[in-house]
């Protein structure tokens, strides 16, 4: 069984299945992903992330604001984190994290609300799901800051092995998506054979980031596969043995979800 650890499935663009997310799922099970985890991006998608999970047995979720959906003044509020968080199938925190390629200027900001969702990780214990992108010092600063008992992952990363090296040493998990499959992703692919066997995961994050050879299409949850097939080869281990351990490595990680 494969598990695609980050997806967004209210954001999926559904014509290659007839505009049915129930055939895109079970286009992604045929290919032999057993789990899905839904990701938050905002408060105004926390009620749809819920009830994907409520609605498929082999979905959770995640609630959290990502840093490129805030807005100055409407900055989530730690109750209202909380209260989202205690729904049974919320797994995790986020995604949250800090992103200065497009908003540098929201900085302050951005770590404010990364603050507030790290203090919503030590409060519940649930894993936090990180972005980061050209934010790697400050990300670094506040994950060692908030020096978390549990483990959270660097989703979608595309940082080089220093960073990659400093969270696996604060007890990060690296989740790698199909950009790891592009032909300028060399010093990725060098980050993907060096992680060690027991703190790696895949995903999507589909609807973003199709891998070859559907790069600049739609992504979609079935497509982990492709991301687990080349991941393998580069690890110089079968599929099977790389499907086993990723999905052993989200068990642990995410130690609420509902897998089979």
């Amino acid at each position: 069984m494969l598990i695609d650890s980050h997806c967004h499935l209210d954001r999926l663009d559904l014509a290659a299945h007839g505009g049915s997310l129930d055939a895109a799922l079970d286009a992604a099970r045929a290919a032999g992903v057993g789990h899905f985890l839904c990701i938050g991006v905002s408060a105004d998608n926390a009620a749809t992330v819920k009830g994907l999970a409520e609605r498929y047995d082999d979905v959770d979720c995640s609630v959290g604001v990502h840093p490129l959906d805030l807005e100055p003044g409407a900055e989530p509020a730690l109750d209202w984190l909380l209260g989202e968080l205690a729904h049974p199938k919320v797994v995790a925190i986020g995604e949250t994290g800090l992103d200065y390629h497009y908003e540098p200027e929201s900085a302050a900001l951005q770590q404010a609300s990364f603050r507030l969702h790290l203090e919503a990780a030590r409060i519940t214990g649930k894993p936090v799901i990180v972005h980061t992108r050209e934010a790697r010092a400050d990300t670094l600063a506040l994950l060692r800051e908030a020096a978390l008992p549990q483990a959270g992952v660097l989703h979608c990363f595309t940082e080089d092995w220093e960073m990659a090296k400093a969270a696996l040493d604060i007890g990060f998990y690296i989740s790698l998506s199909g950009i790891v499959t592009f032909r300028n992703a060399e010093a990725l692919r060098e980050v993907a054979r060096q992680v060690p066997v027991d703190r790696l995961l895949v995903e999507t994050d589909s609807p973003y980031l199709a891998p070859v050879p559907h790069r600049g299409k739609p992504n979609l949850p079935q497509y982990v596969r492709e991301v687990a097939e080349y991941l393998a080869v580069l690890r110089g281990v079968s599929y099977e043995t790389l499907a086993e351990q990723t999905s052993n490595n989200f068990k642990r990680l995410f130690p609420l979800a509902g897998v089979a």
